[in-house]
């Protein structure tokens, strides 16, 4: 009589264990699952990167080898660059020399007795460089006497 209750907890207890077993194995199953969707996620995004690596080198490769071609087809294509770029100097020269020639009115206006000194002043540097205009031509006509056969 006693051995049935007994009987009935142990297996109770038994299968309880059981249970907590299988569960714990359902959990580990379940980890597994998950890390080896997670590795292979891992694995899926490492490709696309490669993949897109790859595909930007292509594209990188693909336009040096465009400019290549346009540098070797188009010398005109380089000439019209540069006669853009000499054209933009030659208007920024003239803006430049507009600017100065404005600036050089305003002074004038504004200081009479500036403009003597500055009047002099050019005086003066064209008689430095007659002056040595001079002296160059004496030079090279001395010159031209000593090379002469005497």
């Amino acid at each position: 009589m006693f051995s049935f209750p007994l009987n009935k907890a142990s297996t109770t207890v038994i299968a309880t264990s059981t249970q907590q077993q299988q569960r714990r194995q359902r959990q580990e199953r379940h980890q597994q699952q998950q890390q080896q969707l997670q590795q292979r996620r891992q694995r899926q995004e490492r490709h696309q990167q490669q993949q897109q690596q790859l595909q930007c080198q292509e594209r990188q490769r693909r336009q040096r080898q465009e400019q290549h071609q346009e540098q070797q087809q188009q010398p005109q294509c380089q000439e019209r660059r540069q006669r853009q770029e000499q054209h933009q100097q030659q208007h920024q020269q003239q803006l430049q020399q507009r600017r100065q020639r404005q600036e050089q009115h305003q002074e004038q206006q504004q200081q009479p007795q500036c403009q003597e000194r500055r009047q002099r002043q050019e005086q003066h540097q064209q008689q430095l460089q007659q002056q040595l205009q001079q002296r160059r031509q004496r030079q090279e006509q001395h010159q031209e006497q000593q090379q002469l056969p005497q």
